[in-house]
């Protein structure tokens, strides 16, 4: 799987995301050209080679005539629907520009189709998302992952006058989307930044697995000192990971107000609907309170069940969510006879290396109730006898 990661952690704007396109290799003609077909005027883009706080990166300068045409959602929407664009190229960019065109509506209190674009509207913004758009369409990638976004701090002057950063359109923008601020004192994340990032990413969070093929940098446009003021792209295989582990989840909630008998039937509901595993961790919040942490493991198709399961079961209001990676052995079962009582044995390998041999605890239980013996010996009896099948098996 052909997958993408961007490392928003200084922010992310339009024409660093072009600089980081140019980066891994996407030709700057097939930029260009989805832009030509577009813009309503003259725009030419340029490469520049540059350094930001000591670190190589690619900025991209979109060079255009001065105009004073003022644009609503609806005249951008003409000109990208009216573009000899490819269809993916045309959906993202009409889909982005959507995106901002809600986000300054809900702030200003009107609707999109009467929203005016200020900045975001500028022929330099079209060619921003257009570009954009175009490519990502020509990496073709199945997936791209996003981390948190920096949105950078202090105060910035936009055609309503000065306004504290993050500017109103991003925080609206980003709603839902992991962001924080700092970590310097001015504004990284821009509207156009925003939308385009939404738009395009399937996910956020921390680099998945990745084979990494490509890297590209793009440079924001002030050298920071202290600070590389960059975006990264990395372009790669997804690394092959376990089923469960690929694109798996951990989901979690703080519990203070549930009858704690329920709890072992919410873990089952939970496995039922396809957790591959649910477990609780006892803890104290505030003023005191005792309360237990459920942790629920899930795989990205089976999440939005386990969601919903949660939240039927318990009392909770909120999740919070991380995914991660998962190593895994390679597994086998035999099956041993401990006095005449059928017991499943779990194999664990490492490159075909046994590591673990152990007994599935509810088949040692039940035979141990059927023979009337302590639980114990016949765990201990069905490990030795799983452990000498093995031997002879070997020879």
């Amino acid at each position: 799987m052909r997958t993408g990661w961007l490392d928003a952690s200084s922010g992310v704007s339009g024409d660093m995301l072009l600089g980081a396109l140019l980066g891994v290799g996407v030709p700057l003609e097939v930029v260009q050209a989805a832009v030509d077909a577009v813009s309503p005027e003259p725009v030419t883009l340029g490469v520049e080679h540059v350094t930001r706080n000591g670190f190589a990166a690619i900025r991209c300068h979109v060079r255009v005539a001065d105009s004073v045409t003022a644009r609503t959602w609806a005249d951008v929407r003409v000109l990208l629907e009216g573009a000899a664009l490819p269809p993916s190229v045309a959906q993202r960019a009409l889909a982005a520009f959507g995106r901002l065109a809600d986000a300054e509506a809900a702030v200003h209190g009107t609707t999109a189709e009467e929203v005016h674009f200020h900045e975001v509207g500028a022929l330099d913004a079209i060619a921003d998302v257009v570009g954009v758009a175009a490519g990502f369409a020509h990496l073709g990638l199945d997936r791209l992952v996003c981390s948190p976004v920096a949105v950078g701090g202090g105060t910035v002057r936009i055609a309503h006058g000065p306004v504290g950063v993050p500017v109103p359109a991003v925080v609206e923008l980003l709603r839902g989307v992991p962001s924080y601020g700092g970590p310097v004192d001015l504004e990284l994340t821009t509207p156009t930044g925003a939308a385009l990032i939404v738009t395009l990413a399937d996910e956020f969070g921390p680099q998945p697995p990745l084979a990494v093929d490509d890297v590209g940098v793009g440079a924001g446009g002030r050298d920071l000192e202290g600070h590389a003021n960059v975006l990264r792209l990395l372009v790669g295989s997804a690394a092959e990971t376990s089923a469960t582990g690929a694109g798996a989840l951990v989901i979690e909630t703080n519990v203070d107000d549930l009858d704690p008998r329920l709890w072992p039937d919410v873990i089952a509901a939970l496995l039922a609907v396809g957790a591959a595993d649910a477990w609780l961790t006892p803890i104290l919040m505030k003023k005191g309170r005792p309360a237990h942490t459920l942790h629920v493991l899930v795989s990205q198709p089976a999440a939005a069940a386990v969601r919903r399961e949660i939240f039927r079961q318990t009392s909770t209001i909120g999740l919070r969510e991380h995914t991660f990676a998962k190593t895994a052995l390679d597994r086998e079962f035999l099956a041993v006879e401990v006095d005449g009582q059928h017991v499943a044995v779990k194999l664990a390998r490492l490159d075909g290396e046994l590591m673990n041999v152990q007994p599935e605890y509810a088949d040692v239980v039940a035979a141990a109730a059927a023979l009337g013996r302590p639980v114990k010996e016949v765990l201990a009896q069905a490990q030795a006898l799983a452990r000498e099948h093995i031997r002879t098996s070997a020879q």
